[in-house]
């Protein structure tokens, strides 16, 4: 049984997913406001590049400023999201949202805007990372203490952190971390 969220309303359709193939489109009409709706089984509309990668690398980004790794979980698949300077914004994907590192999940309890990471430079040249809560209704823990509402924890590499039911990874970019031993 899968279930597909309203664009209007937000209200759920629950509905067999095993009668249908992948790729296979359906359309709704939502029983709360009438609004109709369709879906495609089994594909995503985000790009290619973050899905479709064969193997991942856990250090990868162009922009040379490290990553996070979304642990594989029931909601969804092993991602590997690259950081840029300045804020990167961590949510739940939706459509023309102002999230920059979007999450692929059906994992309610990752809010539309959860959490921020700043990727900036310190007194030494070196990459600095420091999250912060978005806010959002579930939190943001890191080492199993919840972010406050104003507090900004700096973290670095292989930093464990979780939105949601979903745990993240700090990934530091390599010449950062060879730099700073």
């Amino acid at each position: 049984m899968k279930r597909v969220r309203c664009p209007k309303c937000d209200q759920f359709t629950i509905f067999d997913d095993s009668n249908y193939e992948a790729g296979q489109s359906l359309v709704f009409q939502c029983a709360n406001c009438g609004k109709q709706f369709g879906i495609r089984i089994g594909v995503s509309k985000l790009r290619k590049s973050q899905r479709e990668e064969n193997n991942p690398d856990e250090q990868a980004n162009e922009l040379g400023c490290g990553s996070i790794v979304v642990i594989e979980n029931v909601f969804h698949f092993k991602q590997v999201i690259p950081l840029r300077m300045g804020d990167n914004i961590i949510g739940r994907y939706q459509k023309d949202s102002r999230v920059n590192c979007p999450i692929e999940t059906v994992d309610p309890s990752i809010d539309i805007t959860h959490c921020v990471i700043n990727v900036s430079r310190d007194k030494k040249g070196l990459l600095k990372y420091t999250l912060r809560d978005g806010p959002s209704n579930t939190g943001t823990f890191v080492d199993n203490q919840i972010l406050g509402d104003r507090e900004r924890r700096v973290i670095s590499d292989g930093t464990l952190f979780t939105i949601g039911a979903t745990s993240v990874i700090l990934r530091a970019e390599e010449s950062n971390e060879t730099a700073t031993t």
